[in-house]
């Protein structure tokens, strides 16, 4: 097993939020540290169960690296899905991994992909996701959790381990690309998470939403965090 960090609070810390008003009627120290596995293939039917219930029941987070015609038609025959999911599966044999399954002891309760940001052939083609400059930047254009686990930091958890593999991987810094304010949103249109939840996180935004581009479109902000050592550079 490969385990990325643990970015919960410590129990001491844990036990100070519990003075505080909990969305969960479960103590918070009863639930296991949350833990983040690389995908590979063994984990994919831990993914399904995140993915379950969402759009990225059929997407298999394949989205955001195929361009339009390629999401549509991947090799193969019968339902998209089934095939999306074996290209996600192809690219959890490879290094790096495509992302991380968050798991509270046995159970998985959240997915961040991460990448190099060309690994994401949407997002660079994409008006409203040009690259800010030439830094190569990785990029999470992912965030899940599962209905059950939210409200209780899995997601900023996540986007910070996702950060610390791609720093360890030699990453200069790691961008995202959220819907831009504070509005809240349904989860199918909040994949590629919000400005609060990666400002949580420690990024920083670095452009704002661009001008000229189709009104029934997400206006998105591009956000990064630079790698330890690297703010002075900045």
């Amino acid at each position: 097993m490969h385990y990325i960090g643990q970015n919960r609070p410590t129990r001491q810390q844990r036990r100070s939020e519990q003075r505080k008003p909990e969305k969960s009627s479960m103590p918070q120290d009863d639930r296991p540290p949350l833990a983040f596995r690389l995908l590979e293939p063994a984990l994919m039917e831990a993914l399904e169960s995140v993915l379950r219930g969402s759009w990225g029941r059929t997407c298999w987070c394949m989205y955001p690296r195929l361009r339009a015609k390629e999401f549509e038609a991947l090799p193969g025959s019968g339902p998209l899905g089934p095939r999306r999911r074996a290209a996600m599966t192809e690219l959890a044999r490879a290094a790096p991994a495509p992302g991380l399954v968050a798991f509270e002891g046995d159970e998985a309760v959240g997915w961040a992909a991460v990448a190099p940001r060309p690994a994401f052939a949407r997002v660079c083609a994409s008006r409203a996701t040009p690259a800010v400059d030439a830094v190569p930047v990785w990029a999470i254009p992912c965030v899940t959790v599962r209905k059950t686990a939210r409200g209780r930091g899995v997601a900023v958890a996540l986007v910070r381990a996702a950060a610390a593999f791609a720093f360890e991987c030699g990453a200069p810094a790691v961008e995202a690309y959220p819907r831009a304010g504070e509005a809240r949103t349904g989860a199918d249109n909040a994949y590629f998470g919000t400005e609060p939840l990666f400002r949580r996180a420690g990024f920083r935004t670095v452009r704002g939403p661009l001008e000229g581009l189709p009104r029934n479109w997400a206006p998105r902000v591009a956000m990064r965090l630079d790698a330890p050592g690297k703010e002075e550079d900045a």
